[in-house]
């Protein structure tokens, strides 16, 4: 019998951990193989000083945080595919030609439908359409994703890629809102501007809001929300978000866990009824 695997494609260390961590972790308990590709290695964020001791490059900071987390988090393996982080729009570091954003979209496809060949997925996970918050990395590795997803079973696309192969399911993360209008009130009686969040102020967390996306599963990961506290451990430079917020990531990560559940919106096969799945490989067949 096929085993269950599971391909999941961020774009910086970190989003495989705060997003859907107690996800991947949980299906890696379970014996599924869950393969993690990150498109860049987050070279482009700004860290505290105390966290480059022993380092020559942010880059190497953030892989190897990237590996403590993989390995709390029981991943397969983590394959980076060597763009450049974009940065924000807006920066001369968007505009670079080695970027992940300034990419052709049909190189980093070739590529992605190359992993899915080989490692067959049954379950494809990626950053939802607006990236989340609308980071252009997020937004280029999902639009990579989605046709690339699609691609891996054409045989008149990409042959040097290997033997097609047709995952079944496709998921975006989402945001809980259950969990975001919280944590902007939090903000705001906190006196913090949630329209310029994190260490660099530009991160827009009400864009979170207005790029609604449905919710059509939802896991529950409380079993293995110490592993997830753990593997968020591991991104220590990504936790300490500078004076504007540090000393409240630990109220908010508190409020994040209170439900213990991370949300996935499906992409395919369609949704046709309002019914919120609950395991990610609901009607996967495994042959």
């Amino acid at each position: 019998m096929t085993t269950e695997t599971m391909l999941v494609v961020m774009a910086h260390p970190d989003d495989e951990t705060f997003g859907l961590g107690g996800t991947l972790s949980l299906y890696a308990k379970r014996g599924v193989k869950v393969h993690l590709i990150c498109a860049t290695r987050g070279e482009m964020g700004t860290v505290a000083p105390e966290f480059m001791e022993g380092y020559s490059s942010i880059a190497d900071l953030r892989v190897d945080e990237l590996r403590c987390a993989a390995e709390k988090l029981g991943l397969e393996e983590v394959i980076f595919l060597d763009y450049r982080d974009s940065g924000m729009v807006g920066t001369e570091d968007n505009e670079h030609p080695g970027a992940l954003a300034q990419a052709p979209v049909d190189e980093v496809v070739a590529t992605l439908v190359g992993y899915i060949r080989r490692l067959r997925p049954q379950v494809v996970i990626t950053f939802d359409p607006e990236g989340g918050y609308g980071h252009p990395d997020h937004i280029a590795i999902n639009r990579a994703t989605v046709k690339a997803y699609d691609a891996a079973a054409d045989s008149q696309l990409f042959p040097e890629a290997g033997p097609v192969f047709q995952p079944q399911k496709l998921y975006f993360s989402t945001f809980s809102f259950r969990f975001v209008g919280p944590v902007l009130a939090l903000l705001r009686l906190l006196g913090q501007d949630p329209r310029k969040w994190g260490r660099n102020e530009d991160i827009d967390l009400t864009e979170v809001l207005e790029a609604r996306f449905p919710v059509n599963a939802k896991i529950n990961y409380r079993k293995v929300a110490d592993i997830k506290r753990k593997a968020m451990a591991c991104h220590a430079s990504q936790l300490d978000m500078g004076p504007s917020t540090r000393g409240m990531m630990g109220a908010l990560f508190r409020l994040s866990r209170l439900g213990a559940v991370e949300t996935f919106m499906r992409a395919d096969p369609p949704v046709t009824d309002s019914r919120i799945e609950r395991d990610l490989f609901q009607g996967v067949r495994l042959t």
